[in-house]
């Protein structure tokens, strides 16, 4: 069964491939805006106002460690 969906993903053409390369990365990018729009709703404050305005570094390190978790996390779910 596996393998049925491994070639079923398997471009067959340079332009699948970047085709299905934009794609998998805009879904990627999309879905690392809306995890960090999720933790910054869920946390007190606004995460952005506080490395903006207030030029708060632990909170720039704190919003790139959950952009770089969720990059993870979709990476692993596209890969398989």
């Amino acid at each position: 069964m596996y393998t049925l969906f491994a070639d079923a993903w398997h471009p067959g053409s340079l332009s699948e491939a970047l085709l299905s390369a934009v794609g998998f990365g805009a879904v990627g990018i999309v879905m690392a805006i809306i995890g960090f729009k999720l933790f910054d709703w869920i946390t007190p404050g606004n995460l952005g106002e506080e490395i903006t305005s207030k030029n708060n570094m632990a909170a720039a390190i704190l919003a790139g460690a959950v952009v770089l978790g969720v990059s993870i996390i979709m990476a692993a779910a596209i890969h398989g």
